[in-house]
């Protein structure tokens, strides 16, 4: 697949700081870690991939304002441009020696999210999207599974955790959604929650409370692969929301249901 400069410049940092995730995460046991709150960890390894990111990218477009987990808004010369940056996302799984985690960088124009990249160093599986050109994993075209039937369909999501989230409201949706799929997973890594449904691994998922650099680059790789994404409601605020529900066509509609149908 041919891509574009600035998606080049994407993917490089993304490999870069994949690289360095990778020697951590070999070295797992020996990594200083710093608690900022309930199983909320904050590692060297997730500092080291953010400053190799903002680098990269700010070296290649060093008027673009950056949306990063640890750092917060870095505003730039040029407002129509915003980078939406998770340097390790699933650092419990990380910290917890599982291999499922990513970097997930997400260019923002204008309020549009039109390009993304998502990287698991450990599975060495790169993740590629530009608006209107395509989902790609390491230059497959993707697309979302074709399944239409619940009882056939395998949904991710997430859990809240100790000190975090709505855990009542979990309870009801798990409780009302598990009854009717195949199966629920919860993997632990939003970005590749959606990655996963891009490429038909999940069949649709689910989740509250998460933050723009959770699902930028995610979403994009859903519609680019032809499936549906929308706010919890249906709509088009996912970042204001802070909810998500994504999936093909049919079982974008019959998820967003029976989740309407737990809030009774």
């Amino acid at each position: 697949m041919a891509r574009s400069a600035i998606l080049n410049v994407m993917v490089q940092a993304a490999i870069k700081a994949g690289r360095s995730l990778a020697r951590d995460f070999g070295e797992v046991e020996n990594l200083q870690v710093s608690r900022k709150g309930p199983s909320d960890f904050v590692s060297a390894a997730d500092h080291n991939a953010e400053k190799i990111v903002r680098t990269e990218l700010q070296k290649a477009r060093p008027g673009y304002g950056l949306l990063m987990e640890e750092s917060g808004t870095i505003e730039g010369d040029d407002p129509q441009h915003r980078w939406i940056v998770d340097p390790l996302d699933g650092t419990t799984n990380f910290l917890h020696g599982i291999p499922i985690f990513n970097v997930s960088i997400a260019l923002e124009r204008e309020g549009t999210i039109v390009a993304g990249v998502i990287y698991n160093p450990a599975m060495d599986e790169l993740y590629t999207a530009e608006r209107g050109q395509g989902a790609f994993l390491n230059d497959r075209r993707l697309r979302v599974a074709a399944r239409k039937s619940l009882p056939d369909c395998v949904i991710g999501t997430g859990i809240p955790f100790l000190g975090v989230g709505d855990h009542a409201r979990s309870l009801k949706e798990i409780r009302h959604v598990m009854g009717e799929v195949a199966g629920l997973r919860r993997c632990g890594a939003a970005a590749l929650d959606l990655a996963w449904t891009a490429a038909g691994r999940f069949d649709g998922y689910w989740e509250h409370g998460l933050s723009p650099w959770d699902m930028a680059a995610g979403l994009l790789m859903v519609r680019e692969a032809g499936g549906y994404v929308s706010d919890i409601d249906g709509g088009n605020n996912m970042f204001e929301s802070r909810s998500i529900v994504a999936g093909n066509e049919h079982v974008h509609g019959q998820l967003r249901k029976l989740l309407a149908n737990a809030r009774g």
